[in-house]
């Protein structure tokens, strides 16, 4: 049964490690408004989702250094050039050395522009499509990268939105210590079941505070554990 506390009790202890209100405050980010997000474009958006590809399990440091090449090798993300391009193409740009080569990696791109462009199809932007899923299952919108995308499981998906300014929790290393220390979920963190419980939890904290998945999250996070906050939590 889970003993998570009421949320209150979680921002007061982030305000006592962090130095008060104030400081607490300084090391939050919010999420972008929906108007924002159906803003951007969906070239930017299909760079995103690749920039947390190629980040995921690499130095992040090492890729932000290498994306203008990134960009000057995929000409900025535009989504029907990359659909226009073969296998034999994409094998070839994984060897420039303006990128990481990694060619399973570069092959997501052209996945990735795929549901970008069966989103536009069906719902007229990518971005839009993100904007107006509700975020009180943002697990599901997780699924649906995961399925119909390419390596945008685990935390690769949620961080990509996180970067493009939808608001959503993030399952961190502290986070997740936390949600297992109160017993909010009880099998492993990728199952249905126990992201349905930790939806769940989520919803609730926002019923209690008012903030957003966003700051929840970092807050849960700067709560406890040896941690920084920045986009990563």
């Amino acid at each position: 049964m889970s003993s998570a506390e009421n949320f209150h009790r979680v921002y007061e202890r982030a305000c006592e490690r962090k130095g008060g209100v104030a400081a607490l405050a300084a090391l939050l980010s919010l999420p972008a408004t929906a108007a924002d997000i159906k803003a951007i474009p969906d070239n930017f958006c299909l760079a995103e989702l690749t920039k947390k590809v190629f980040q995921s399990g690499f130095v992040w440091r090492v890729v932000r250094q290498k994306w203008p090449g990134f960009c000057e090798v995929f000409f900025d993300f535009d989504i029907e050039k990359m659909l226009l391009m073969s296998d034999e193409m994409l094998e070839n740009k994984a060897q420039d050395p303006r990128i990481i080569r990694n060619a399973k990696k570069v092959f997501t791109i052209r996945k990735n522009a795929q549901m970008i462009a069966d989103i536009q199809y069906k719902h007229g932007s990518f971005a839009g499509f993100v904007a107006d899923w509700p975020t009180d299952d943002i697990i599901g919108l997780w699924a649906y990268l995961k399925q119909y995308g390419a390596r945008l499981g685990g935390n690769t998906g949620p961080y990509a939105l996180r970067a493009i300014g939808k608001d959503t929790f993030i399952l961190s290393t502290d986070v997740e210590a936390y949600l297992r220390a109160t017993n909010v979920f009880d099998g492993g963190i990728s199952s249905k079941r126990s992201l349905a419980q930790i939806q769940q939890q989520f919803n609730l904290w926002q019923q209690q505070s008012g903030r957003s998945l966003t700051e929840i999250s970092q807050i849960i996070a700067l709560s406890t554990g040896d941690n920084y906050v920045g986009m990563q939590q």
